[in-house]
């Protein structure tokens, strides 16, 4: 990953600096690795993750149909 300091202006390539660390997940990935998670606290984050995801999706759909 690369940045590129504009007028010495270290600021502002902080900012970007951070705001593409926090698209790509690292501060995510960070959290979790602070503590060992046991492989059943893993899966079972990950299906409510998905659950999540799924009905979010259904929401959207939903009101995209125009269905309420």
């Amino acid at each position: 990953m690369q940045i590129l300091v504009r007028d010495n202006n270290v600021e502002q390539a902080l900012r970007a600096l951070k705001k593409k660390l926090q698209r790509e997940g690292v501060y995510r990935e960070m959290k979790l690795r602070r503590h060992f998670e046991k492989p059943s606290e893993k899966r079972a984050r990950e299906k409510a993750a998905a659950v999540r995801r799924a009905r979010k999706m259904d929401r959207k759909r939903a009101e995209r149909d125009g269905v309420k």
